[in-house]
């Protein structure tokens, strides 16, 4: 395969995960901010969807107040941030014209209507919360159907193998960021563990990674923040977990290096960092330091991207 045409399925991928989880992000606050202040407090839910998002710098060189309808705007519309959500899908459709032709035609036709749909409906954007709340299912479910089109209908080859890569090294760095912020950042100083705030914010970042169910199925106890990091972190059987992800880049960095007849610094560093997180304890994980590890993580992740496109990408 070319690796121009590998790049664009790569980032194909790594766009349409990105939307979903800004979508997730944003209505996951929404759920948040319509508790009584009560509960929630004086926090800035919308600051914490900014740092989860990465973009909390770029905001405000745009705006001046993390509000509702700024963060929204910025994270779903604008033109500005490069990872808004119609950036993503505008991207992801420029990617799968490029590759064409290594597409199903069930992919082609989710990410082509996707995009139509973003001009012709959500051009403006939206002008109430039942607005956004059907554009935000719009967008999961474009993500959803996309990403079960490629399951369902491509080959067991190369093309499939580039587009998972772009698919979990996104979602890997998405759910080290969100579980980072709130350990680090979100709960203020004033606020203790296993109050309602902490509470309700623990609910909502496993809405965002589709993950509450999960947590009382495999845990089958109230919220508590050292299981929800250990489901996040450490339990391969979810999905969106660093673990999993890591697993399934593991695996499809392996089929492309036994159909291209060698292993390389992928691999190796990919195999370093499920090593690592296979031998891990959430007892030791806690003592050395949550955010320290998680910042390493994001840091191992970001090289593995960048491993990547020199290997195969350039």
């Amino acid at each position: 395969m070319l690796s121009r045409t590998a790049e664009n399925l790569y980032w194909l991928a790594r766009y349409v995960e990105r939307a979903e989880y800004l979508a997730r992000t944003i209505e996951a606050t929404l759920r948040v901010t319509a508790l009584p202040n009560t509960y929630i407090g004086q926090t800035n839910e919308w600051d914490s969807a900014l740092l989860t998002a990465g973009v909390s710098a770029s905001f405000y060189s745009h705006y001046d107040e993390a509000n509702e309808k700024n963060v929204v705007e910025y994270l779903a519309f604008s033109t500005a941030n490069p990872s808004s959500i119609r950036n993503c899908i505008e991207n992801a459709r420029l990617n799968s014209r490029s590759v064409r032709t290594a597409l199903t035609s069930e992919m082609w036709d989710t990410i082509n209507s996707a995009w139509i749909d973003l001009q012709e409906v959500w051009g403006k954007g939206t002008k109430s919360r039942e607005e956004l709340a059907k554009f935000l299912r719009f967008v999961l479910e474009t993500s959803l159907r996309f990403d079960g089109s490629a399951y369902r209908t491509m080959l067991r080859n190369d093309a499939y193998w580039f587009s998972r890569l772009g698919l979990h090294l996104e979602r890997a760095d998405n759910t080290a960021r969100i579980l980072d912020v709130k350990y680090h950042v979100l709960l203020p100083e004033e606020e203790h563990v296993g109050g309602p705030l902490d509470y309700y914010q623990w609910t909502s970042i496993l809405r965002s990674v589709s993950a509450l169910t999960a947590y009382h199925w495999v845990y089958r106890e109230t919220l508590k923040p050292w299981l929800i990091a250990d489901l996040l972190i450490l339990n391969d059987s979810l999905p969106r977990s660093m673990s999993s992800c890591y697993g399934n880049l593991v695996r499809n960095l392996d089929q492309i290096g036994v159909a291209y007849g060698r292993q390389g610094a992928a691999q190796r560093h990919a195999r370093g960092v499920r090593n690592r997180l296979e031998h891990s304890q959430m007892d030791d994980i806690f003592q050395r330091g949550l955010h320290e590890f998680i910042q390493e993580f994001i840091a191992d992740n970001a090289r593995l991207g960048e491993i990547i496109s020199k290997q195969y990408l350039i």
